[in-house]
């Protein structure tokens, strides 16, 4: 593929991350006018105070939106962000590093703080609690009965077994003190009002950062259901384990259920997802001269077998059009997984999806598959994904290197370096799951 493929690849990604800038995404939803605040089609009289409460990747950027658009009008707020983040300097909010994606000591301090500052709230006030991918591990306070390390050992399990993460958030939120609704139990007899920027398949409340403000369909015994999926009830640590099945024999009090009157003064509100970043990004396509179709935005599964099945897909554009005639692109979103086996190598599950579409689409040309994580974090690395050509597996070859025996091994990243094949846009500051784009051109 040409400079030109690529350079169409970036500012689709441009037009997709531009889309769901958090900062962006909360002041479509948050306008203020006589002392009423308008989110969406409701309005909140603020006759009391005004407190912001968050977590997560997004939360630096909603908080400063937040503080521009109410200025005196915030009595203050403390939101927890991934250590090493970019932020602004913020005048009425405090912002306090956690760690993700195993908790730690000082995240769980601060998730305890954020806690403490909602006592007292009455029913005039007014919480903003912004939530966003990342959260289950940022606002982590364990449960009575739990220590910290058992709570970091059981998300340590759940990442080496590549669990979705609405299955993952179902276990973390039955082991938290905040998540499952617990959040805004603690707000309660306030108002709250979340918004959220959704890095979940589907959009499930319950599942993006452990729905600390929404309701929770999943039990104890459910938990204890994604364990055994896994094979990782015996894995997880003792305590943990005794707390879920203390829980599912009724011995425990469950995470809020719907109905629960102390979520009657809430509204959750989705500010941004990946259908957004999707439908931006095709209707940049169609702008630069491409016919653009959004495939779906629940893509999920093992990426290399996503990888591959994409690829395919993109092959039959470009040789039967169809599903679209060149020049085409067609858009994926969603999030997908990678079970690591013994000794892995390097790599992230986007980097894995398009190395096993550089095997598949070898001798294509004029083809491009180009895959992002769009929190620009794809895995224990600095790359936020990777694209792949027709060329891609030869030239690897051409270096000495094996993609195949690469793919096996999980060890995307060194062999896509020397390629030049990459991403590094670098952290975001947004996280609504991944992205791929296929090019036929």
């Amino acid at each position: 593929m040409n400079a030109d493929g690529r350079a169409l690849a970036e500012e689709l990604c441009r037009a997709a991350l531009a889309a769901v800038e958090p900062a962006a995404a909360v002041r479509a939803f948050l306008s203020l006018e006589d002392g009423v605040l308008r989110v969406g089609e409701r309005r909140h009289a603020l006759a009391g105070r005004v407190w912001v409460v968050g977590a997560g990747k997004a939360s630096a950027a909603m908080a400063l939106a937040c503080e521009e658009l109410l200025g005196p009008r915030l009595a203050g707020g403390l939101v927890l962000c991934k250590r090493g983040a970019p932020r602004a300097r913020l005048a009425r909010i405090e912002l306090a590093d956690a760690d993700h994606p195993v908790p730690s000591r000082e995240g769980c301090e601060a998730a305890a703080r954020l806690a403490a500052s909602l006592d007292g709230l009455g029913g005039d006030d007014l919480v903003l609690a912004l939530i966003s991918g990342g959260g289950s591990s940022l606002l982590a306070w364990p449960a009575e009965g739990l220590e910290l390390e058992e709570l970091g050992a059981t998300a340590r399990c759940l990442l080496s077994a590549s669990v979705p993460i609405a299955e993952a958030n179902t276990v973390r939120r039955h082991l938290t003190r905040l998540g499952g609704g617990g959040l805004a139990a603690r707000a309660a007899p306030a108002r709250v009002v979340s918004l959220i920027l959704s890095d979940v398949v589907g959009d499930a409340l319950e599942a993006i950062a452990s729905g600390p403000t929404a309701a929770d369909p999943t039990t104890f015994a459910d938990a204890l259901g994604v364990l055994d999926r896994h094979g990782l009830r015996a894995q997880v640590p003792r305590a943990v384990r005794a707390r879920l099945e203390a829980g599912a024999r009724g011995e425990l009090p469950e995470t809020l259920k719907p109905g629960d009157p102390r979520l009657a003064a809430v509204q959750n509100v989705i500010v941004g997802d990946a259908a957004i970043a999707a439908i931006a990004a095709s209707v940049s396509a169609r702008r630069l001269g491409l016919r653009s179709e959004l495939l779906t935005t629940r893509l999920e599964g093992e990426a290399r077998e996503l990888g591959a099945f994409l690829a395919r897909l993109l092959r039959g554009m470009a040789h039967d059009g169809y599903p679209l005639r060149r020049p085409a692109c067609l858009i994926a979103a969603g999030e997908s997984t990678v079970t690591l086996g013994d000794a892995p190598g390097r790599g992230g599950r986007n980097q894995e999806l398009a190395l096993a579409a550089a095997l598949e689409l070898e001798g294509e040309e004029r083809v491009l598959l180009c895959a992002l994580a769009s929190d620009g974090e794809d895995g224990p690395t600095d790359a936020g994904g990777a694209r792949c050509d027709g060329e891609s597996a030869r030239r690897a070859r051409a270096l000495g290197l094996d993609p195949r025996a690469h793919l096996a091994r999980h060890d995307a990243y060194p062999l896509l370096d020397a390629l030049g094949d990459l991403l590094r846009p670098g952290p975001s500051g947004t996280n609504v799951g991944d992205l791929v784009f296929l090019l036929a051109l």
